[in-house]
């Protein structure tokens, strides 16, 4: 342990020495700090999905967060934690943290919360040194410690905007503004998924054809939607989750290549956008090249499965060979005249990062996120604008929007308990950065998605259609009719298009009203929501 002069931020580096005759399977350091008073200004910060404060008044227990927490994952988009009490804040900082992750606790009512760190082995062993750092700061909430970390991004040359990533690749500029459209092709669900329904066979098959998507679009213009991004599932021939990373060729019963192209061509021809889905982690025992030699394996020898996505049996694909996957699929796709706007490489920035020992392409946690990054590069490079399922901070310098970046109680049955105040801790952080497209369903009387798209300045759903229903957020909604749907979108596309390359400058509860939130953009942008009345407030700055 020990503190920089500089700036006064103090260290603890937890160094293995020898290992020898050990088999060390957690490291629970540093342990929770004591916070222990029931009072609304003492809160802590979770980085947990988009963000959480939790008073140590909050009368609703703290939840499992998914993935235990771990650093990299839905259940952590930074490796930091806070707390504040009484404007006197302590945020705690993992700096090597592709192996560890943080544990909290608070219970019905407080009156405290507890966040401790734990630490696992890379590829068996502890190996390497691990490092928290706690600055203390005086005078602070939740926003000074977001912009610490943004600093510390930017120290680390890692904090890439949307405007040097339009300097690359400008078709950014289209993207910015859209409505999102996530619809499907082809849905087959094998009998030995744990999807699989005997009793209603009709979930388990169902076909759209490329010539149905069209006509949608077509719709969708008609209808008066300006400017569009189709994410298209089920494009390939296996179907959906299925037989991956082998998908293609494009299904022939929904019209094949020809038909995929004329989609691809009519959507050009409207002014909107294309890309599709794609998955490059889970290796399906039916894809024709697959191969146990290059499936991770475990230290032990064992190569981890299972069968719940709609494909069946699978392993996970050793990370090392992801990028020469992504090359010849896509690939395939231009050969065949695809133009792609865009594409979404599934579960990378949702899922912990994989280690595989196998010693022809042995990889660790670090050395996978790194491969994944670089799947997102060679799009870049193609000029194909790269996605994923959730954000995180690993994946900023390379990815440039994602499929959602929601609050956790999105995610959870509509009416469900909040764990907390939901904050847009990352996007005080990474705003400018990446484009979230948010949902905008309104699933009750008084809950309006639509609320959290303009607060946090993003991109509007226009149509979701999940692949897996009651499933990643996708729940019964109020139908209001598509007229309705794209007017509320074109409200939040707006605002996107005014705040999209901003930095979001503050967050606030207004008069320390929970139910009543406000963001300010660094162009003097405000927006202000009342959860209570559901209505909201945009004022746009004259920058």
């Amino acid at each position: 342990m020990w503190t920089e002069r500089t700036t006064e931020n103090i260290y603890f580096e937890w160094i293995p020495i020898c290992e020898d005759g050990l088999q060390v399977k957690r490291v629970y350091w540093p342990g929770a700090m004591a916070f222990e008073e029931k009072r609304k200004d003492w809160y802590t910060l979770l980085n947990y999905q988009q963000g959480l404060l939790i008073p140590n008044t909050w009368e609703t227990e703290l939840g499992p967060i998914v993935f235990d927490g771990f650093f990299g994952t839905a259940g952590a988009y930074m490796p930091w934690f806070g707390h504040v009490k009484e404007k006197e804040g302590c945020l705690a900082l993992c700096m090597t943290p592709w192996n560890a992750g943080y544990q909290a606790q608070h219970p019905a009512g407080g009156p405290y919360t507890h966040v401790n760190v734990y630490f696992e082995p890379s590829l068996g062993r502890m190996e390497y040194r691990r490092v928290m750092r706690y600055t203390l700061m005086s005078g602070c909430d939740y926003n000074d410690m977001c912009k610490v970390y943004r600093t510390y991004v930017n120290e680390q040359g890692k904090l890439r905007t949307l405007k040097e990533k339009a300097a690359k690749v400008p078709a950014i500029d289209q993207l910015i503004g859209c409505g999102f459209v996530h619809t499907g092709i082809k849905t087959h669900v094998c009998e030995n998924s744990d999807f699989f329904d005997p009793k209603q066979p009709d979930k388990n098959n169902h076909l759209a054809t490329f010539a149905e998507r069209e006509a949608q679009m077509r719709g969708l213009h008609e209808a008066g939607a300006k400017k569009v991004y189709l994410h298209l599932d089920g494009w390939a021939q296996p179907g959906y989750d299925n037989q991956h990373p082998d998908y293609t060729p494009a299904c022939e019963e929904a019209g094949g290549w020809a038909g995929m192209k004329a989609l691809a061509d009519t959507m050009h021809e409207l002014g909107y956008l294309f890309g599709i889905h794609d998955q490059y982690r889970d290796f399906y025992l039916e894809a024709p090249s697959f191969d146990e030699d290059y499936a991770c394996r475990l230290t032990d020898g064992s190569i981890p499965q299972h069968q719940r996505w709609a494909g069946g049996p699978q392993s996970y694909l050793c990370g090392t060979q992801a990028p020469y996957y992504v090359k010849r699929n896509f690939t395939v796709l231009r050969d065949r005249q695809i133009e792609l706007d865009c594409a979404y490489l599934d579960v990378f920035t949702c899922n912990e990062g994989d280690e595989c020992n196998n010693p022809r392409h042995r990889m660790s946690r670090r050395e996978c996120y790194e491969a994944r990054n670089h799947c997102f590069d060679y799009l870049m490079s193609q000029g194909i604008l790269p996605s994923s399922e959730e954000v995180n901070d690993w994946c900023v310098p390379s990815m440039v929007f994602c499929h959602y970046a929601p609050y956790d109680f999105m995610l959870r049955e509509p009416g469900s308990p909040k764990f907390g105040v939901p904050v847009p801790l990352f996007n005080l952080v990474f705003h400018d950065c990446l484009i979230e497209p948010w949902m905008m369903d309104q699933v009750s009387g008084n809950e309006d998605y639509m609320l959290y798209a303009v607060l946090n300045g993003g991109a509007p759903y226009l149509l979701r259609d999940g692949a897996y229903p009651n499933f990643d957020g996708s729940f019964e909604t109020l139908g209001i009719g598509l007229k309705e749907e794209i007017k509320r979108c074109d409200v939040v596309c707006e605002l996107h298009e005014k705040v999209a390359k901003c930095e979001m400058a503050r967050h606030e509860m207004v008069n320390g009203d929970y139910a009543i939130q406000r963001t300010v953009f660094a162009d003097g942008t405000t927006v202000t929501v009342d959860f209570k009345t559901q209505t909201y407030e945009i004022a746009y700055g004259t920058e």
